[in-house]
């Protein structure tokens, strides 16, 4: 039996010994070890500390725009041209996107619905999917490749030359000017950006369904509303003043804290179009079981 035990034990002692050497190695960074594993562990340990440092940034850059955004005086002259800029400029590249949506739903959906046997729910199932959901989540992660990629390299700019370190300079808030007014018009044009998407996408969808099957415009968008109330399009619609509020923040947020010159101008203007567009989608699932909880 001590014969056992001694079996059983000695390579658990064996095991641990060598476990509590490479920690200690680890944590005292031990010259005993590969350079590629001490290399490991630092950037590991850089990498953790670097996601919690940019989340703590992040909700100190919140707190400094809340403080300023509601609070005379007003930049309406500012806000105006941002929205201009965020909205009627990026209506061409939404509309075309919605229309293209609606073109490939109709194509797809109908040999799907014709081998079912359920053909005349064709305009329900297009009307549905474009203003449930592929008409708020197309519109946002457009406009969040062009105007997070705006605002991003813009205010990246503006870091990098000490433009923004000269309007503090001159009592000019630059969370007033030029965050505040960014993120509100953000906020204001994603909804409609998204009916102007919405609009494309049903038209286009009614008309590449009547090239196949002639049917009226009048008819297609009756079939497609019936048994649903006008205040069921409303929280995907509004939904995406979310999608404006996390674009504008992100893109700001990585555009103020550039550094480095020309080639952190760059990696800020790409980190604002990745993360405001991951946030999006995180976002989107949480919005989409909020709105069936208090709209069923």
């Amino acid at each position: 039996m001590a014969l056992n035990l001694q079996k059983t034990f000695c390579p658990m002692l064996v095991y641990l010994s060598l476990a509590l050497i490479l920690a200690a190695a680890f944590t005292a960074g031990s010259s005993s070890l590969p350079n590629p594993w001490r290399a490991l562990g630092s950037a590991t340990e850089t990498s953790v500390i670097g996601f919690f440092a940019w989340f703590g940034e992040l909700g100190t850059f919140c707190w400094r725009l809340a403080r300023v955004a509601f609070v005379p005086p007003w930049e309406g002259g500012e806000l105006i041209r941002q929205m201009d800029a965020i909205g009627s400029k990026s209506l061409p590249l939404v509309a075309l996107a919605g229309a293209a949506t609606g073109v490939v739903l109709s194509l797809q959906t109908r040999e799907t619905l014709t081998r079912f046997g359920a053909k005349s729910m064709l305009p329900a199932v297009i009307i549905f999917s474009i203003v449930k959901e592929s008409g708020p989540v197309i519109t946002g992660l457009i406009v969040s490749g062009r105007v997070g990629a705006g605002i991003g390299a813009e205010l990246g700019s503006m870091k990098v030359t000490e433009q923004i370190d000269a309007m503090e300079a001159s009592a000019v808030d630059p969370y007033k000017y030029l965050v505040a007014t960014r993120v509100l018009a953000c906020i204001a044009m994603l909804p409609l950006l998204t009916l102007a998407a919405d609009f494309c996408g049903i038209l286009m969808g009614w008309l590449s369904n009547t090239l196949v099957e002639p049917i009226s415009l009048r008819l297609f968008f009756n079939t497609g509303t019936k048994g649903i109330a006008f205040s069921d399009f409303l929280p995907p619609t509004f939904k995406t003043a979310v999608y404006g509020l996390i674009i504008g923040v992100v893109s700001c947020f990585q555009g103020m804290r550039t550094e480095g010159g020309t080639e952190g101008v760059g990696r800020s203007t790409t980190s604002a179009v990745v993360l405001s567009s991951l946030f999006l989608i995180l976002a989107d699932v949480v919005l989409v079981r909020l709105i069936q909880v208090f709209y069923p």
